[in-house]
């Protein structure tokens, strides 16, 4: 029995957790009581040494002086900040009354808002509720299908899970040992084809079955001229007057400074365009100019704070400014000054903001120190080469590593977190990936999209159960979880496009840095007379004392 403990610890361990988080224990103990008691019992059997647990207070305190989890809290707060603060009704109001006149109007704006919402405050649960308490009972008022209000609000919801400041990207990035704004780079193209895919759904939806997904009646829409005019006009002028200063300023900028890449060049005249436009706006208004329309303002006023929030966070992360830690602190500063700005800031607001973000602080803290003690032991039975080899040895090679890690990826995810699918699986693929010569930044992009459907899986996805929490009545549970199932499957359709167009996800190219010598030394032959006439030094030993490599076995030599 000890024989097949000691042969087989690394999967029985792994088994036993496996038990332990279907029972429903809480998965930072899980992690933490199984890692100790298979230490104890290798302990026991002779398979490990005491001093290997010895290493345990060196990695907490490691844990605990993490600089790259820090962004968490910052981007935590920051989003239940703007999310309480009314940042997201304004939003869906203003965007829902620009899209309204189209068919699936409120729908665009939903999932324009949640884009947003993504790009701002980095939370699912503060997206999902959000939306549902504002959107959900004027797309019910208006006619909209119950399955297509409910699935397009938990879907763009889950946006925040890929576009950056995502939470996800920050655990993944530090636990396959990468930097958290390549990884933000990385994720952001396909952040926003996923909002692509997710519109073109709504379109093809409102196309085929009109009545499910009906524009906004003229009643509904306020932001109107006194004459009817919807002044859509007034701000098709002002976005090309935007992007014309965009342009120039580019042009101008990338001349005079033509090491700096296109992406921080584009950064800067689009933040330029936006504070030219926001002054303008803030000039008509207090000196009553009437310029601008109606909706031309409110969209200005509306959507450039948030705007400018992105260009603050990740725009410093982006052109390296600033850290992703450092941009989290600027972002939760910016949205105390917005809050203020709004006079929307309380005392109240804060204690629930604070309370909120230390919970999930502690929520992740506590994880990432159990699943420590379970990797140091994991790895001290081996279980990391047990693990290589399990994967390794799958037909296809790289694409068949790729499938079955997705697949297990999304099939675990109907029953574990997404922090806790990064804190405990990741770990033990990423290395496997990187001996497979695959890029850990786009490995790690591509579990991120595919960790997203954790959110939307029937019946355990939390967006389904934040979007039950504030739905009304007439909104059915089953309906919620049939709206689900279109998205959860355009997000699978985006993980196969990620693995078949891998360049979809941007990763820089880096030189390697490591510095390569070649030593050569060249020997002429004996009976080769050098070139020149100095003599060629003897570098040759005496025959009876050259060393023989033998290769040969014992079987061999009989």
């Amino acid at each position: 029995m000890s024989a097949f403990l000691i042969a087989n610890m690394a999967p029985i361990m792994f088994g036993a957790l496996v038990v332990f988080l279907l029972s429903g224990f809480p998965v930072a103990f899980a992690l933490a009581a199984n890692g100790l008691f298979f230490g104890l019992l290798g302990i026991e059997l002779g398979l490990l040494r005491p001093e290997l647990l010895q290493a345990l207070p060196n990695r907490l305190f490691g844990i605990m002086a993490n600089d790259t989890l820090l962004a968490i809290p910052f981007f935590t707060f920051m989003g239940l900040i703007l999310e309480r603060s009314g940042m997201a009704e304004d939003l869906l109001d203003t965007i829902g009354q620009l899209f309204g006149p189209i068919r699936g109007g409120v729908a665009y704006a939903v999932i324009f808002v949640g884009a947003l919402l993504a790009a701002t405050t980095g939370v699912v649960a503060a997206s999902v509720i959000s939306m549902g308490l504002i959107s959900l009972p004027v797309m019910l008022r208006y006619g909209y299908d119950k399955r297509l209000a409910s699935g397009v609000i938990a879907a763009s919801g889950t946006l925040a899970q890929i576009i950056p400041p995502s939470l996800v990207l920050i655990v993944m990035a530090d636990q396959l040992g990468r930097s958290v704004g390549d990884m933000y780079k990385a994720a952001f193209f396909p952040g926003l084809m996923l909002t692509a895919m997710y519109a073109g759904y709504v379109m093809a939806v409102s196309i085929i079955r009109p009545s499910a997904a009906p524009a906004l009646p003229l009643e509904a829409r306020n932001l109107r001229e006194p004459n009817g005019d919807s002044g859509v006009r007034s701000l098709a002028v002002l976005v090309v007057v935007a992007a014309g200063i965009t342009y120039l300023f580019s042009q101008w900028f990338g001349a005079r400074h033509p090491e700096k890449p296109f992406d921080e060049v584009m950064i800067y005249g689009a933040s330029l365009a936006t504070a030219v436009c926001f002054l303008f706006a803030l000039v008509s208004r207090k000196l009553r100019l009437n310029i601008l329309s109606k909706m031309a303002e409110r969209v200005v006023f509306v959507l450039i704070p948030p705007l400018a929030l992105i260009f603050l966070v990740l725009g410093t992360i982006f052109v390296g400014i600033a850290t992703p830690t450092e941009g989290g602190g600027m972002g939760a500063l910016g949205a105390l000054v917005l809050a203020i700005l709004n006079r929307r800031l309380s005392w109240s607001l804060m204690k629930q903001a604070m309370n909120s973000t230390t919970r999930l602080s502690a929520f992740v803290v506590f994880i990432l120190i159990g699943s420590s003690v379970f990797s140091l032991v994991f790895r001290g039975v081996n279980g990391d080469l047990w693990v290589e080899h399990l994967l390794t040895s799958l037909p296809g090679g790289n694409l068949g590593f790729l499938i079955v890690v997705n697949l297990l990826f999304f099939f675990l995810a109907f029953f574990l977190d997404f922090f806790e699918l990064a804190f405990i699986l990741v770990p033990l693929v990423g290395p496997v990936a990187e001996k497979m010569g695959i890029d850990l930044i786009w490995f790690g992009v591509l579990l991120g999209v595919n960790m997203q459907t954790s959110f939307m899986h029937p019946p355990f996805g939390f967006a389904l159960f934040y979007l039950r929490s504030v739905a009304p009545k007439e909104v059915k549970t089953s309906d919620i979880y049939r709206g689900a199932i279109p998205f959860v499957l355009i997000q699978v359709i985006m993980v196969a496009l990620i693995i078949i167009f891998p360049h979809l996800v941007s990763v820089e190219k880096r030189a390697d840095m490591k510095e390569k010598l070649q030593l050569r030394i060249d020997i002429p032959a004996p009976d080769t007379p050098a070139p020149d006439a100095q003599p060629t030094p003897d570098f040759s030993a005496p025959e009876d004392t050259t060393p023989q490599l033998n290769f040969s076995t014992e079987g061999d030599k009989k």
